[in-house]
């Protein structure tokens, strides 16, 4: 199967796709995967671009009517749920790709499967980056005037913004409105610690989401954390971009609860790591209603590189003035 995606240069919703791709292939070894950037009418033409991101596969746009004129537009999406988005959702580009979803992984996604790329309208990945970005250096949320330096461009105050990004489970908030999560990260200490070579030692919400803050910051670190049935310490060292991971038979469990709710609620706590897929099979049958799959240290890996990686490499254009 031959997948392309076209864009216009520094199409904000670019990246976006590409990481529900990422996800959608997920263990997927029959698929050629390319990307073209497309900067005019006649060339848009002759790809079969729909507006900027177009998704073909092997040559067919399989979003666009019968009828639709080629062109360089932004490129809005209908999902099943009636809202309109920059990119196809995980399970709508799963559908025309004829890929299974993993079990669990949907949850871990959130927000049922749009990614954790915020949208660049209305700031919510300008502030959404700057409180990435300070967990990533200080271990803890931004200050109120960093908020707000990230948010005045586009005219709106971080207040708002980070209501926005809870409502769309970019984070969580506490009561007051402070952030308690920006997944990867959390404000207060978790079973999962992960030291940043060279800057801060941060908490996760989950396994899957320590696993992707190396890709997420492409830098080394380690992850230390515990098999819950044991209490056996398990250790994951990147170095380099490979990881080492000890014990070597160690696994991921990635599940869900049933019901509706943020990931916090419904999954992060159903993500973890054990010292081995016996104890992890243990686990899960003591805690009936509970689905999902035990993953091996690559499926593991490539999951959070998949969700996470693409949060501080994709741009946030200034809005200009407001």
């Amino acid at each position: 199967m031959r997948v392309e995606m076209l864009t216009v240069p520094d199409c904000p919703n670019g990246p976006v796709l590409k990481e529900r791709l990422a996800l959608a292939l997920a263990g997927r070894a029959d698929v050629e995967l390319t990307g073209h950037v497309v900067d005019g009418q006649a060339e848009a033409e002759r790809r079969g671009m729909h507006g900027s991101p177009t998704l073909l596969v092997d040559g067919r746009d399989p979003f666009a009517a019968p009828g639709t004129a080629a062109g360089l537009s932004c490129r809005l999406y209908r999902g099943a749920d009636g809202r309109v988005d920059g990119a196809p959702s995980v399970e709508a580009l799963r559908q025309v790709l004829g890929t299974t979803a993993t079990t669990g992984a949907d949850q871990a996604v959130g927000r049922a499967g749009r990614g954790r790329l915020a949208p660049v309208e209305r700031g919510l990945r300008a502030v959404q980056q700057a409180v990435l970005r300070s967990f990533a250096t200080t271990g803890a949320p931004p200050a109120a005037a960093e908020l707000e330096s990230a948010a005045e461009p586009f005219g709106v105050r971080a207040a708002q913004v980070l209501a926005q990004l809870a409502a769309e489970d970019f984070l969580t908030l506490d009561g007051t409105g402070r952030i308690q999560a920006a997944y990867p990260f959390s404000a207060t200490p978790t079973e999962h610690a992960v030291q940043i070579a060279g800057g801060a030692t941060v908490w996760s919400m989950c396994a899957i989401d320590a696993l992707g803050i190396p890709a997420m910051l492409g830098t080394d670190a380690i992850i230390t954390s515990n098999d819950p049935v044991t209490g056996d310490p398990v250790r994951v060292e990147f170095t380099g971009g490979r990881a080492t991971w000890q014990p070597a038979t160690s696994v991921v469990y990635c599940g869900t609860r049933p019901g509706d709710g943020p990931a916090a609620t419904v999954c992060c706590g159903y993500l973890r790591f054990f010292t081995a897929r016996g104890t992890a099979e243990q686990w899960t049958g003591q805690h009936a209603g509970i689905s999902g799959a035990v993953l091996d240290q690559a499926e593991a890996e490539r999951l959070g590189a998949d969700i996470f990686g693409p949060l501080l490499a994709a741009p946030a254009p200034w809005a200009g003035p407001p």
